[in-house]
């Protein structure tokens, strides 16, 4: 699978410019990476002030709008525009502001309090996750999604929306168009959820820790998530919080997993030789999958997250400070967002057709029902 840069650029220019990057002084590479890195900024902050006066979009949608907008009629990822190449840049937006967004993000969790609500909820949150997956491959190979673009979905979908499509997609390498799809199709159902959800919960004669609960594990992004619960009511919010947040832990082993069958998708030969041992089996002199090189492939964005977190719980991050991390956090995705919707190549959105969205409408209904279904079975329901 190619990488995100290279699914947005024509063949025989950017590629080359950007392998040639690669080789330059640190200098020199920091030169080359601030053009883009100063349009996706711009954008960024354009975006804010727009979720600022529109809380329920956020930032980043409107970062990845107004970019994909810009690369429709400038294309700045595809090709240098007056005499700059901006695509060093933006593949540096997209990817490490990206990472460093999820580190931040472990500032929001405190591990004793995430270790209580957990117990109570996991049989709800493992479920719901599972049913997730399960349903984005069934449903993703019966209407012929992508694969990279059906994992997203479903991450998004399963985890926490917008912050899980960030920590998988530089691990899966998904191009920048899935990840722009996977974003718009999370942000259509989270404007559902706001909307359909508390109505929902009130015709069910839901209590305010159950529908806390419904709202954690049936909304995926954390904007979204405090959105629903705060039309229910205080005690709902806060109690959906904390599971969005325990659910947010979900992304390291999904990473993981990802991660390992990536690295063995990469290095699957496409024939193997008639001497070449069983595919099975390692080659002679190479070790198996040992835990060195299981560590090997944990992304270092989420030891981060989870060093972050350990360190708030600790209590060596002020409560004052947690507001700032947070926003910081949600400046750094509208960055990397502006990012990738500059270097979207929106032929190929169009390409895709709406099969995706579709995906995204099932899984939606389907998480929300296994919510539902679970509570109903362990007793929480009421």
């Amino acid at each position: 699978m190619t990488t995100a840069l290279a699914n947005t650029v024509p063949a025989n220019s950017a590629p080359a410019n950007t392998a040639t990057h690669a080789h330059l002084p640190f200098r020199d590479r920091a030169r080359g990476i601030v053009p883009g890195a100063a349009l996706a900024l711009g954008v960024a902050a354009v975006a804010t002030v727009v979720g600022q006066h529109v809380p329920l979009v956020g930032s980043a949608v409107p970062g990845a709008v107004i970019g994909a907008a810009i690369a429709l009629t400038v294309k700045p990822g595809a090709r240098p525009v007056s005499n700059l190449n901006w695509a060093p840049g933006l593949k540096w937006a997209s990817t490490f502001v990206l990472q460093c967004s999820v580190v931040l993000l472990g500032a929001q969790l405190s591990i004793g309090e995430a270790a209580r609500v957990g117990l109570s909820s996991l049989p709800v949150m493992l479920g719901t996750l599972a049913v997730c997956l399960g349903a984005a491959w069934l449903y993703g190979r019966l209407l012929g999604v992508p694969r990279d673009l059906r994992t997203l979905i479903g991450v998004g979908t399963g985890i926490c929306g917008g912050s899980a499509i960030a920590a998988v997609s530089p691990v899966i390498e998904a191009a920048s168009t899935d990840v722009a799809y996977a974003i718009s199709t999370i942000f259509l159902f989270n404007i559902a959820a706001v909307l359909a959800f508390p109505l929902l919960g009130h015709a069910l004669g839901m209590s305010q820790q159950t529908f806390g609960l419904f709202a954690g594990t049936a909304v995926n992004d954390t904007s979204s998530v405090v959105a629903t619960a705060t039309t229910y009511g205080a005690a709902a919010t806060s109690h959906a919080v904390v599971v969005k947040l325990v659910r947010t832990l979900m992304i390291i082993p999904i990473c993981l997993g990802l991660a390992a069958l990536t690295a063995r998708r990469t290095a699957a030969p496409d024939a193997p030789a008639p001497d070449a041992p069983a595919p099975d089996a390692p080659a002679p002199g190479q070790p198996g999958l040992s835990p060195a090189r299981l560590l090997r492939l944990v992304p270092w964005f989420l030891i981060g997250f989870v060093a972050v977190a350990a360190v708030n719980s600790a209590g060596i991050i002020p409560p004052a400070a947690h507001n700032p991390l947070q926003h910081t956090s949600v400046f750094l995705v509208a960055v990397a967002l502006s990012a990738i919707g500059l270097s979207t190549n929106v032929s190929a959105l169009r390409k895709a057709g709406p099969k995706p969205l579709l995906l995204g409408a099932l899984l939606w209904v389907t998480v929300a029902a296994a919510s539902l279904g679970l509570q109903l079975l362990t007793g929480t329901l009421h």
